[in-house]
């Protein structure tokens, strides 16, 4: 039997004054392209899952996060066909700056109760029902 490849990948619900939370459209040519998510990425050798939610969210969205800022809320563990996908879920409720999306991806602040209207990766749906709860 072969090794399953296992990819971590990082995520974070950023909610603003009004409960709402951010997604971002999956830019055309990249995987799932055109599915909304949470904003994040892979964590790269060496690096803990808060430091690449601050380098991503500094690269995709121009806001600066504070590590005090991040707080753990839950994970997805899902098989996609070559990789099993474990992604932490932190949520942040303050940055520095305005969200100002710079590689070219839509994206939407929406009520947690509204989030099941926007199509999603398979790893992301299970995380709805957790921010519903909190928020």
């Amino acid at each position: 039997m072969a090794a399953t490849k296992i990819v971590l990948v990082a995520a974070c619900a950023l909610v603003d004054a009004d409960g709402r939370v951010l997604i971002a459209r999956r830019p055309e040519g990249k995987p799932m392209a055109g599915l909304w998510e949470f904003p994040g990425g892979k964590v790269e050798n060496g690096e803990r899952p808060e430091e690449t939610l601050i380098r991503e969210l500094r690269e995709e969205l121009g806001i600066v996060v504070s590590e005090a800022c991040l707080a753990p809320l839950t994970f997805a563990s899902h098989s996609y066909p070559d990789f099993h996908l474990l992604m932490p879920l932190y949520v942040c409720r303050r940055w520095d700056g305005m969200v100002n999306p710079t590689e070219g991806q839509r994206v939407s602040w929406v009520k947690p109760n509204r989030l099941r209207d926007y199509e999603m990766p398979p790893a992301d749906v299970p995380l709805i029902a957790h921010l519903m709860a909190l928020l």
